[in-house]
């Protein structure tokens, strides 16, 4: 039975196999081996080592504290090998299970069908799940849809690395570059003091790393309309294509709304789509003066209208169609105390 630091690392040379680490690095670990974590390490630096720890299965803690509170300089903590373990943990063993799942001959038949292209439904599935538990405030749900959010990039990278394009190591190293790249602020020798500069550094080397000629460049086509409308508007804006004050906004929205109405009146059905959009887009924009994010009010409108509405259908006693206009404005009324009232209707 080891017992002492030095034994322990007499061991591991010996097998020739196994981890020898500080505490503090925080070193991705695998299960599988032998791993010895060094002092001095907090108890947020032994969590680390333990995610994926199975229950009731033996450790060595040689410190003179009798739990996992704290490390100590000439402390250590040595995880023998769980030869049963199926993954490594914690982010490691995420990649070995999607690995296995994908394997051609023993793999999910499910998984083994997927491509980058029958994937991206999930992606934007998981993330507005994600989404909902971030707004019900739910912290298991959130660990929950957020390992469901991670579990896409791992799924590409691995047909990816199967058809020997790319895999996940170099997809992280790409982001961990691109990060360093359009943080000069941090990692270089540039100053940016307020999140409006840090945007205009990101800007300015984004710009000039994908050799784009517009600021407007690189917008997704395919994202909500209401959040490319909010970016568009943001970028042109930091480009100094800009009202010079709220009210210029709102002289803009009456405008718009003016010339909504002359096309409606004229009958073209083009001009009205167009105007249409032109009002809209100046939403958006009072939107971006006010800081309020377009996409999330509308959001939280629509699920306050669901909240009220569905009252609305509880309350009547009679089929909804079948209500005079002056019912309908009375249970809408009635729907708007309940929810003013209600603390669970968060409106």
């Amino acid at each position: 039975m080891i017992q002492t630091i030095e034994e322990a690392i007499a061991h591991i040379a010996r097998k020739r196999e196994g981890q020898i680490v500080h505490a503090s690095s925080r070193t991705l670990t695998d299960l599988r081996v032998d791993r010895l974590i060094l002092g001095p390490g907090t108890k947020e630096d032994l969590d680390w080592y333990l995610v994926g720890w199975p229950k009731g299965a033996a450790y060595v803690l040689m410190s003179a504290w009798p739990d996992l509170s704290v490390l100590s300089q000439g402390e250590a903590l040595f995880l023998p090998a769980q030869k049963e373990a199926i993954h490594r943990g914690g982010l490691q063993g995420l990649a070995d299970v999607v690995s296995r799942l994908m394997e051609p001959e023993s793999g999910c038949p499910w998984d083994l069908e997927q491509t980058h292209f029958t994937l991206k439904k999930y992606l934007i599935e998981e993330a507005y799940e994600l989404i909902e538990a971030i707004d019900r405030e739910d912290r298991e749900g959130m660990m929950e849809e957020l390992g469901d959010v991670l579990l896409q990039p791992m799924m590409h990278a691995e047909i990816s690395r199967r058809r020997g394009v790319f895999d996940l190591q170099q997809v992280a190293q790409e982001e961990a570059e691109k990060l360093v790249r359009r943080h000069p602020h941090v990692f270089g020798d540039k100053i940016a003091n307020t999140a409006d500069e840090v945007l205009a550094n990101w800007d300015n080397v984004k710009r000039a790393e994908k050799e784009r000629t517009s600021i407007l460049e690189g917008i997704p086509t395919a994202m909500p309309q209401l959040l490319r409308a909010l970016e568009t508007s943001k970028r042109a804006a930091r480009a100094g294509f800009e009202w010079p004050n709220l009210s210029g906004v709102f002289e803009k929205l009456h405008e718009e709304l003016a010339e909504l109405h002359e096309a409606i009146e004229g009958g073209d059905r083009k001009a009205q789509g167009g105007e249409l959009g032109d009002l809209l887009f100046t939403v958006v924009n009072v939107a971006r003066w006010l800081k309020i994010d377009p996409e999330e009010a509308l959001r939280l409108m629509l699920t306050r209208f669901t909240a009220r509405f569905r009252v609305m259908e509880q309350s009547s006693d009679k089929p909804l169609h079948e209500l005079s206009p002056e019912r309908w404005d009375e249970l809408w009324e009635q729907a708007k105390l309940w929810s003013a009232a209600s603390p669970d209707a968060a409106f």
